[in-house]
C-alpha cells in the first residue's frame, strides 16, 4: 500500500537538513529546461515475534535511498539508487533522463509547482524516549505472549505476539523550487488469539499502537485479543433479512481505507469513480461529512507535506451529505483543470506519485455508541469484516463481504454471529446512515473510524 512520507533514518540522514542537502545535490545535476524531482527516504525499524516463550523473529534494519524523476518535453523517466555518493547520484539522474526518452509524450506531465502554502509543523502528542532498546521491545512481545495464555482457560493458542516499529525521514527538492521534508513514526504490537470451547473455536485480534514505544500497552493487546476471541464462541448464523447494521469504529476505518480510491482524482481521470461528475450533489445522508485530515497530529498517518513536497491540508470530500470534491496530486489536478490538494502518495522512493489519503475520517456525530445500540430493535453489530478487498468494487461501489459480530435485540447485544454476508453499495450505505457515534478512533493506517448505524442492509445467513 502506498505510504505517505514521513522520522529519523539511518546513518548521516538523521536530520531533515542533511536529507534536504542530499536532495539539493541531486537537483544540481539537472540540465537545461528539464524538470527534476529528487526524493530522499531514510528509514529504520524493528520487527519481533514471540511465541510460547521463544523469540522466533528479531530483525532491525535501516536503509536510505534516492528516487529521481526527470520530465523533459512531456516525457517522464524515473530511476533510483541506494548509493549516496555524487558519482552514483549523477548516474541515477542520467538513467532517469535516458528512460524519459522512451516514454510517451504527455502534455500534463511535470513535477509539482510550489503553491506557496507553508507546511504546518506537527507537534506530536508522544513524549519520552524514542527508542528504549531492543531488550525492552523483546520483553514487550514476550509479555503479550505470556499474557494471552494466562488470561482465560478457553484461550488455547495464538499466532504469535508481534512487535513493529518504523521511523522515516522524507525530503524532496525540485527544479520548480520545492524544498520540503517530513518525519513520521509508528510503534505497534498485536496478536491473534485462538479460543476453544468443546468443538467450537474462534479467533480475535488485539492491537495497540502509537508514535512512540511508551504509547503501546501490552495489557490492552491481551485484553482485546482475549475478549474478541472468547466473545465469538457459540456464534451462529442469522436468518437472511434486511436490518440495521451497526459498524464498530475499527470496521468503519477498514471500510473507509478500502473506499478511498472512489474519492481520488486519479480514479476520476481514469473513469473509475462512481462519484465522477457529481460534485455539489447529495451523495450521503445529512450529517455525513468525510474528509482527509493529514494534520491530525495524534494520528500515525499525519504528515506535514505530501509525496511531492506540498504542504498538507484538510481536504473536504463530503460535507453534510454533499460531495465537495476529490483528492488530487499535481498530475490529476493538472489533467482535470484544478489545483492539487496535496494528496500525493508514494510507495517508497521509486516511481511516480499516486493519490491517496493520510487520515481519512468521518466527522464524529453526537451519539454515544451505547445509545446507538439501545436504539436498535433488531439488528447486527459488525465487529469484523472478511474478504473486503475482493468483495468491494470501487468502480461501481458494489459491496459484498463476510462479517461477524453480535445480534442486537431490543437495544441489547445478544448471541455472537458469524458466517454471514452483508450486501449493499457504498453509495447506498452512505445514504442510509441513521446515526454517527461520537467515538472517533484512530488506527495504524490511513483512516480513522466511528460507530456507524446504517438502515436496511441486506444480511444473508441461512
Amino acid at each position: 500500500m502506498a505510504q505517505r512520507p514521513g522520522s529519523a533514518g539511518p546513518g548521516p540522514l538523521r536530520d531533515r537538513e542533511a536529507a534536504l542537502e542530499l536532495a539539493d545535490r541531486v537537483v544540481g545535476f539537472a540540465r537545461g529546461a528539464e524538470q527534476l524531482e529528487a526524493v530522499v527516504v531514510a528509514s529504520e525499524g524493528t520487527e519481533i515475534r514471540a511465541h510460547r516463550g521463544t523469540v522466533e523473529h528479531n530483525v532491525s534494519s535501516s536503509e536510505a535511498a534516492v528516487g529521481v524523476r526527470v520530465v523533459d518535453s512531456g516525457r517522464t523517466g524515473v530511476s533510483w539508487t541506494d548509493v549516496l555518493e555524487d558519482t552514483a547520484l549523477e548516474q541515477c539522474v542520467a538513467e532517469a533522463r535516458d528512460n524519459s526518452r522512451f516514454s510517451s509524450v504527455d502534455e500534463n506531465a511535470g513535477v509539482a509547482d510550489s503553491d506557496g502554502v507553508v507546511p504546518t509543523l506537527l507537534e506530536r502528542s508522544a513524549t519520552g524516549p524514542t527508542d528504549p532498546g531492543v531488550r525492552a521491545k523483546v520483553d514487550l512481545a514476550l509479555q503479550i505472549d505470556a499474557g494471552v495464555f494466562g488470561a482465560d482457560p478457553r484461550v488455547v493458542g495464538h499466532e504469535g505476539a508481534d512487535y513493529l516499529d518504523v521511523s522515516e525521514l522524507f525530503a524532496v527538492a525540485t527544479t520548480t523550487g520545492i524544498r520540503a521534508s517530513s518525519r513520521s513514526s509508528i510503534t505497534q504490537a498485536g496478536t491473534w488469539a485462538l479460543a476453544s470451547d468443546g468443538d467450537d473455536t474462534a479467533s480475535g485480534f488485539g492491537l495497540s499502537f502509537g508514535h512512540r514505544f511508551h504509547e503501546v500497552d501490552p495489557v490492552e493487546v491481551v485484553e482485546e485479543a482475549v475478549r474478541r476471541s472468547t466473545s465469538m464462541l457459540g456464534a451462529v448464523q442469522v436468518p437472511s433479512a434486511r436490518m440495521v447494521v451497526v459498524l464498530e469504529p475499527y470496521v468503519t476505518s477498514e471500510l473507509l481505507a478500502a473506499v478511498a480510491p472512489m474519492f481520488s482524482g486519479e480514479s476520476v481521470l481514469k473513469g473509475r469513480s462512481p462519484y465522477a461528475g457529481r460534485v455539489g450533489e447529495a451523495v450521503a445522508a445529512e450529517g455525513v461529512s468525510l474528509r482527509d485530515d493529514p494534520l491530525d497530529a495524534a494520528a500515525v498517518g499525519a504528515v506535514e507535506v505530501d509525496a511531492e513536497g506540498l504542504a498538507t491540508r484538510t481536504v473536504d470530500l463530503i460535507s453534510d451529505g454533499v460531495l465537495s470534491g476529490f483528492m488530487h496530486n499535481s498530475y490529476s489536478a493538472r489533467c482535470l483543470g484544478t489545483t492539487s490538494t496535496a494528496s500525493a502518495v508514494r510507495a517508497g522512493h521509486r516511481g511516480v506519485p499516486g493519490v491517496g489519503p493520510a487520515v481519512l475520517t468521518l466527522a464524529p456525530g453526537t451519539d454515544e455508541p451505547a445509545a446507538i445500540l439501545a436504539s436498535v430493535d433488531d439488528g447486527l453489530l459488525v465487529t469484523e469484516l472478511s474478504g473486503l478487498h475482493s468483495g468491494l468494487n470501487t468502480v461501481s461501489g458494489d459491496l459484498s463481504v463476510g462479517v461477524e459480530g453480535r445480534r442486537i435485540r431490543n437495544g441489547e447485544l445478544a448471541e455472537p454471529v458469524r458466517e454471514v454476508t452483508i450486501a449493499t453499495t457504498v453509495q447506498r450505505l452512505l445514504a442510509d446512515v441513521i446515526a454517527i457515534g461520537c467515538d472517533h478512533m484512530r488506527f495504524p493506517w490511513e483512516s480513522a473510524g466511528v460507530t456507524l448505524a446504517v438502515a436496511e442492509v441486506t444480511v444473508s445467513g441461512h
